[in-house]
């Protein structure tokens, strides 16, 4: 009986000691890495974007292409790159058990965004010169999000965005097994598209993509759009996903603190 009840928690410890030792390497990272694999993450989610576009194009699903999104995801996964949305519960945890500096936390979020964002952006452009009968869904798509503005329904779309993808990288980080780890990231990508979440990589390439496409976005659009879904995205991972992993493990952290005020 008293293993039966010892071997969930040995799972969440042995779950939690993941979550440091991935934490620390992405806190560490120097910032000649954090370039490379940033925009690596911008292009992965780009390819993902480009099958999106090409099924809503041709069948008009939103559905449909969602499903077809989460090869951006499975490439994400599987080439180890970074997106921004996917450093709220690793690298937080590690700070929040004094395992890491928050100055490098605030380095790998901003490093991360932007080159997310400057990756995707290349490939966007790079997608609508290869394939330009698909600029018309790209600016229909992009100016969806542009338009979204500041609202509360807007930012809750956020929440929920942040969410959903920190949620992902919960589901991922309990499992060991690559195979397990790629069903999380077809669904909750799936999700993430199909339920037009508002999300500050994703969306913020949709937004250039419709602006090289002909549409009058301005560069106050952008940054609005920008900074209001990084704000709602980090609200919804942070505060909801990892402050309530955290309170689940405070044990666990409370000792790493310990461990770390000896050394």
């Amino acid at each position: 009986m008293d293993t039966a009840e010892e071997q969930p928690d040995e799972e969440i410890d042995e779950a939690f000691e993941r979550l440091l030792e991935e934490g620390r390497d992405r806190l560490e990272r120097p910032i000649w890495t954090l370039l490379p694999t940033g925009l690596l993450g911008g292009i992965d989610v780009g390819v993902g974007i480009l099958a999106y576009l090409v099924v809503k194009h041709e069948t008009g699903s939103q559905l449909l292409a969602a499903l077809a999104f989460s090869v951006g995801f499975v490439a994400l996964l599987l080439a180890r790159s970074e997106l921004f949305t996917e450093n709220f519960l690793v690298p937080v945890t590690t700070a929040v058990a004094e395992k890491g500096n928050w100055g490098r936390l605030l380095r790998l979020w901003v490093v991360t965004l932007l080159t997310n964002v400057a990756g995707g952006a290349v490939i966007i452009w790079v997608i609508l010169v290869a394939r330009p009968d698909l600029a018309e869904v790209t600016r229909e798509t992009g100016e969806h999000y542009a338009e979204l503005g500041i609202s509360a329904k807007s930012f809750m779309l956020a929440v929920l965005g942040g969410l959903v993808i920190t949620l992902m990288t919960r589901m991922q980080n309990s499992t060991d097994s690559m195979g397990v780890k790629i069903v999380p990231a077809i669904l909750f990508s799936a999700v993430l598209v199909g339920a037009e979440l508002f999300h500050a990589v994703l969306d913020q390439i949709l937004i250039i993509g419709a602006a090289i496409a002909g549409s009058d976005i301005t560069i106050g659009q952008f940054l609005t759009a920008l900074v209001w879904a990084s704000l709602g995205n980090v609200v919804g991972g942070v505060g909801f996903v990892t402050f309530l992993r955290l309170v689940r493990s405070a044990p666990r952290v409370e000792v790493e603190r310990e461990r770390s005020a000896t050394t």
